[in-house]
């Protein structure tokens, strides 16, 4: 080889070697959220109090190699049938927990979300071929969708939902896609969270989309305005999809409670007493600026579809709309939406930036980031970053006294409270507040079972309004203390049944303090 053949050759490895040097703007995306997510570790764990429950299922499955699929953990419920719908979360957790403690729970939160969001971006920019639009639309989503960051599985189905949406999309636009992923990711999606019926519903939608097309097409005076940018899936392709669809369906038979998965999901979603008291599907409150993200979102969606002149996919408006509908009835459905839309919103602004010429130069200006950016291949930034991060924890990220700022707080939960009943065990049952029990599983379980806890769908609606009884002292709430052969009373200092039970015989205030009471009884 010549001398400047030679020469050429090396610097073309120095620069090709230089390209793993600076991260691209999909792993700037990834950092950015995992570190948000790591600075709200402590709001991600003490926003309710499932996540003791996850640990500590999590850790029987793994002490016992067994997936419970009865009641052990409550005195009220004990024995019944349970349905395990999310025991591979709950496992990955308590392997977060036992590698990290909750510190390695809530990286494990931050990995889950930034991966989720690096996708969004990605698709995003497939769609759109515009990088600042799908940077600005991406994090327009992870705000909205961070009003449900929590340490939960749901996490999980907020993944598979992005990866389920990806395979879709090339199917509708007749690229080649990998059917095979979505009878993979419903295999695990099953086994991790009950939100599984998500991938249903857009499989659902899909084919609805194309249903509703064609059926356009097939009436005259609508043909024109009905006319889809792109090709539709041939017949032959349809009926693929729908084949894979039943596939999907049989798959997620594959669980530890069969077919009881599917009853335990819709007869709570259909039982509207337990519904209207579980916080998260309640309709979101935009007087709180949490919410003002996903406003913005939907009037985003309203003002690229007035300015858009270029026809929208119908499969793309049925996931708007549907989702968006869905969105407003529960708050816990935003995730969802927006990382469903931010891909489909982000492709119609770039069409309407294209179709505009005053926005050559913000175009142009795209152009030259966008081949920038392209010639990075920096992907080992976002493992530097976690292992930094994991270090910093692992290392004295705690305040001076050492103690990490992931705990469960003091003012939310009743945490001195459950050390003065490890020193002063009970044998007589417990009556607890609901949103303690996850709390209660994990620090005093097996030692101590629980009256109820954040498992709604399992304890149904007859216990939750003995519960509901007991804490509004309604008619016969004292009944069901005797029913359950409650000894002991663990509330919030300033519950209504503190009062009332401090001033009737028998019962005695055996522990106070700014976040809980105990209540003992002596017949």
């Amino acid at each position: 080889m010549s001398a400047p053949a030679a020469e050429m050759v090396e610097k073309s490895q120095a620069k090709n070697w230089t390209r793993y040097l600076f991260p691209s703007l999909g792993d700037m995306i990834f950092i950015s959220i995992f570190i948000a997510v790591v600075v709200l570790g402590p709001r991600l764990m003490n926003m309710d109090g499932d996540l003791g429950r996850h640990l500590t299922i999590g850790g029987y499955i793994l002490d016992e190699f067994s997936i419970p699929t009865r009641d052990i953990f409550s005195h009220t419920m004990s024995g019944m049938h349970l349905t395990p719908h999310e025991w591979l979360a709950q496992v990955i957790f308590a392997l977060s927990y036992r590698l990290g403690g909750l510190d390695g729970v809530v990286l494990l939160c931050a990995i889950i979300l930034a991966g989720t969001f690096t996708i969004v971006f990605t698709q995003s920019y497939t769609r759109s071929k515009i990088i600042l639009i799908s940077l600005t639309i991406t994090v327009l989503a992870a705000a909205a969708a961070s009003v449900h960051w929590l340490a939960r599985p749901h996490i999980f189905t907020l993944l598979f939902t992005v990866l389920w949406v990806g395979e879709l999309e090339k199917w509708r636009l007749n690229k080649p896609w990998r059917w095979w992923m979505l009878p993979l990711i419903m295999l695990v999606w099953v086994n991790t969270h009950g939100a599984f019926i998500v991938g249903i519903v857009i499989w659902l939608t899909y084919l609805g989309g194309i249903y509703i097309s064609r059926k356009l097409y097939s009436i005259r005076w609508l043909s024109k305005q009905s006319q889809e940018t792109e090709p539709l899936p041939s017949s032959s392709e349809t009926r693929h999809l729908l084949l894979v669809g039943l596939l999907v369906l049989a798959i997620s038979l594959i669980n530890p409670a069969g077919w009881r998965v599917w009853s335990t999901t819709f007869g709570f979603l259909q039982n509207n007493y337990l519904v209207s008291h579980t916080v998260e599907y309640q309709a979101p409150d935009f007087q709180l600026t949490s919410f003002w993200p996903f406003m913005a979102m939907i009037c985003l969606s309203i003002f690229l579809g007035a300015l858009s002149r270029k026809k929208l996919p119908m499969i793309s408006v049925l996931l708007i709309v549907s989702w968006t509908a869905f969105s407003l009835i529960s708050a816990r459905n935003i995730a969802i939406y927006a990382a469903i839309t931010a891909p489909i919103l982000a492709g119609v602004a770039a069409d309407i930036l294209k179709e505009n010429e005053i926005f050559t130069a913000a175009l142009n200006f795209d152009g030259r980031l966008r081949l920038v950016d392209d010639r990075l291949a920096g992907h080992i930034w976002p493992v530097i970053a976690c292992l930094l991060i994991s270090t910093a924890f692992f290392f004295g990220s705690g305040d001076r006294s050492g103690v990490s700022r992931n705990q469960f707080s003091v003012n939310l939960f009743p945490v001195t409270a459950v050390n003065w009943i490890e020193d002063n065990p009970s044998d007589q049952p417990i009556f607890n507040y609901f949103p303690w029990g996850g709390y209660l599983l994990f620090r005093m379980w097996p030692a101590e079972s629980v009256f109820i806890d954040g498992q709604t769908d399992f304890y149904g609606e007859p216990l939750t309004r003995e519960y509901e009884k007991v804490i509004t002292l309604a008619e016969g709430w004292q009944g069901v203390l005797t029913k359950y052969q409650v000894g002991r009373v663990l509330m919030p200092q300033d519950a209504v049944l503190v009062e009332r039970l401090s001033q009737m015989n028998g019962w005695e205030l055996v522990y106070l303090d700014h976040t809980a009471a105990i209540l003992d009884y002596y017949p």
